[in-house]
């Protein structure tokens, strides 16, 4: 089924309409095509659509259904919305999508349109049943059967779903801190949602803040054309060296301990730390990545240091990472009072019929694969045989 007739489908459906399908996956970046593929792999069907003419599989099949909602107007997740100049020789470590291998890659090209052709010709070989552009609003459930069904209210209607994949990542929320001041600033303030090329901030002076990788590659490239100052709440850590595959495990495991624990997820990086390179060495030789501590408050024409002076300022950049975009699920009350969600694998721990995806510890690429397999297997356990052929 082509990308044209699925929107085309969703732009023509009503409203009103009810439609069902056995697992209903949101989101359609690198987790939410792991659980299509493995849900494919696993003998899902596509779900039929409002008029009941199937996806590419036929209605009156036993096997399990599915439906993929995606918000973008394309394939690529929130890759599609990364700066132009984050060309795949510079982009942090990407992993083949399940089953096929990512093309040979030009290190020259814009991680952007690479990875946006890559999903879509994934997409298009496995024949994914992916309708776009759907927004979903909210996830409620239909009844007080805790066995019963979900409905996800979307753009495109109403689904009726025995399980949900939530893969929605947190492109759509970045998180902006807040500190005196701030809104009497009279240049640019924006995030790195917004970020687009260094050359628009040639002769301004730049202020970047956060301790992330996007952190020092903007101050990497931006200190190219024009001056700099970077802050952090916590001195980086740097390592020489990619770490080792037991170093990598135990990050992920400090995550999912606390995502068990019902706190709101860390980044692995924030606890694996920075890696030099040598763009971030040369960065650094230039005096680029000299570390200053947070400014303790936001003037009209700059920032007041944490010493006390003054440092004059024409934008702030806020590299300050994001949030998991679960608003849609704010219905199903899954908020622990620790502020995250307790987890139990990818499955919602109060509520297994939910798995999130490419959430905490799955936030990498490889790990959004492997929650994907994970997801697809607990629901085929928890739905039984039936559900999905063997």
């Amino acid at each position: 089924m082509t990308d044209t007739l699925l929107s085309a489908r969703v732009a023509g459906s009503s409203a009103t309409a009810v439609r069902a399908a056995d697992v209903v996956v949101i989101g359609a970046g690198q987790a939410g095509l792991s659980a299509a593929y493995h849900l494919r792999r696993r003998g899902f069907l596509p779900a039929t659509d409002a008029a009941g003419a199937a996806l590419g599989a036929d209605p009156g099949s036993a096997a399990g259904t599915y439906i993929v909602l995606d918000a973008e107007q394309g394939p690529g997740g929130a890759w599609r919305h990364r700066w132009q100049s984050l060309r795949m020789a510079t982009v942090n470590g990407i992993n083949d999508l399940p089953g096929i291998a990512k093309p040979d890659v030009d290190p020259a090209e814009p991680s952007s349109a690479f990875l946006a052709r890559y999903f879509g010709d994934y997409e298009r070989e496995l024949a994914l049943p992916i309708l776009r552009p759907v927004t979903v609003s909210a996830v409620r459930r239909e009844d007080d059967d805790p066995n019963g069904r979900l409905a996800v209210e979307s753009s495109a209607g109403v689904w009726s779903a025995r399980d949900v994949i939530n893969a929605t990542g947190t492109w759509s929320r970045p998180f902006w801190p807040v500190y005196p001041g701030q809104f009497t600033f009279l240049g640019r303030q924006l995030h790195t949602k917004d970020y687009v090329a260094a050359s628009e901030f040639a002769g301004q002076h730049l202020v970047v803040v956060g301790g992330g990788i996007s952190a020092v590659q903007f101050l990497d490239e931006i200190s190219k054309v024009t001056t700099t100052t970077w802050f952090t709440r916590r001195e980086p850590v740097w390592r020489d060296d990619e770490f080792d595959h037991r170093a990598g495990h135990d990050a992920v495991a400090l995550v999912e301990e606390r995502v068990r624990r019902g706190l709101p997820p860390q980044s692995v990086v924030s606890i694996t730390g920075l890696l030099w390179t040598p763009p971030l060495r040369a960065a650094a030789a230039r005096g680029a990545l000299e570390r200053h501590p947070m400014f303790t408050a936001i003037e009209p024409d700059g920032v007041r240091m944490a010493d006390g002076s003054f440092l004059r300022a024409d934008v702030i950049l806020w590299a300050t990472g994001f949030r998991a975009a679960l608003d849609h699920l704010a219905p199903l009350h899954l908020r622990a009072p620790g502020g995250g969600i307790v987890m139990d694998g990818t499955q919602v721990a109060n509520e297994p019929r939910v798995h999130l995806i490419g959430y905490g510890p799955s936030s990498s690429t490889i790990g959004a694969n492997r929650a994907g397999r994970a997801a697809v297997s607990g629901i085929v356990k928890r739905l039984g045989p039936s559900a999905a052929a063997a």
